[in-house]
């Protein structure tokens, strides 16, 4: 049950972020959230606080980026939970044509059902290819 409710609160709060409201996302934060994506490329970081999560966010919803999610984990007490997420994320430009498709995992552990820390595991050889491709065609939503 805690793990359909999840998916269910997740995936409203994606809907919203792939609408550009990344309000919700930033409730669900703790002031001292650490956020870590792994990697070498323009995405790539360890994120420390709100404020820097929030950077973050703003740069994947001024992109485009789209994700969504496919299968929710939960375990432990309020105090203390692990999240497990698997989903996908996506690019198209303004062609229609998908230029990034991605799978990702996200590892979390909350505090009273607030982020606490989390890690997103995906194929970064992918995401420099999206930096490598806004880079050429769309310069204006490239990280330079």
């Amino acid at each position: 049950m805690l793990a359909w409710l999840s998916k269910k609160l997740l995936s409203t709060v994606m809907a919203r972020n792939r609408a550009g409201d990344i309000s919700l996302t930033l409730k669900l934060d703790r002031n001292e959230v650490t956020f870590v994506f792994p990697g070498s490329n323009s995405w790539s970081g360890v994120f420390h606080g709100k404020d820097e999560h929030r950077r973050w966010l703003e740069r994947l919803v001024r992109v485009g980026v789209k994700t969504d999610v496919d299968e929710v984990a939960v375990s432990g007490f309020p105090w203390r939970q692990t999240v497990a997420v698997r989903g996908k994320s996506w690019w198209d430009n303004s062609s229609g044509e998908r230029i990034y498709d991605n799978r990702y995992i996200i590892w979390a552990h909350l505090r009273w059902g607030r982020m606490h820390d989390y890690e997103v595991y995906e194929d970064t050889e992918k995401a420099q290819a999206l930096d490598d491709y806004l880079e050429a065609h769309e310069p204006a939503l490239s990280a330079a």
